[in-house]
């Protein structure tokens, strides 16, 4: 049973991106070894993006001092994070839904390089 959502073929092709730069660099290396390769990945494939794209948070009438920086924005919809962790925790998980809440966005995608095969989770925003 396929259930249907949004950006499903722009996630299907970002979710082989991480593949193709996991098969190619294996695990081990540094965050910032992935974004530049992701990058390159996103520039190569003519897919729009922006990294460590700034999100102000907004509370009451005011704009807070603190600012978010996603990883990653592709398709001027779907936030990438990238980690090198042992397993992703609740820590990760909130990140992306405290991006999602301030960008307005819908979906969220979690990719870990530091495991044998890429782990990777979908997080939907639950404003609808």
């Amino acid at each position: 049973m396929s259930e249907e959502y949004s950006n499903k073929d722009e996630t299907y092709k970002i979710i082989g991106i991480l593949f193709e730069i996991h098969k190619n660099l294996g695990k081990g290396f540094s965050e910032i070894v992935y974004k530049d390769a992701l990058e390159y990945e996103f520039k190569i494939n003519s897919i729009p993006f922006e990294r460590e794209k700034e999100f102000q948070v907004q509370y009451k009438n005011t704009t807070l001092k603190h600012k978010f920086y996603a990883d990653f924005v592709v398709y001027n919809s779907i936030i990438l994070e990238v980690k090198t962790v042992e397993c992703f925790n609740s820590s990760h998980y909130n990140q992306c839904l405290n991006y999602l809440k301030v960008s307005g966005n819908e979906l969220a995608l979690l990719a870990n390089f530091n495991a044998i095969s890429l782990e990777y989770k979908r997080i939907v925003s639950s404003k609808k």
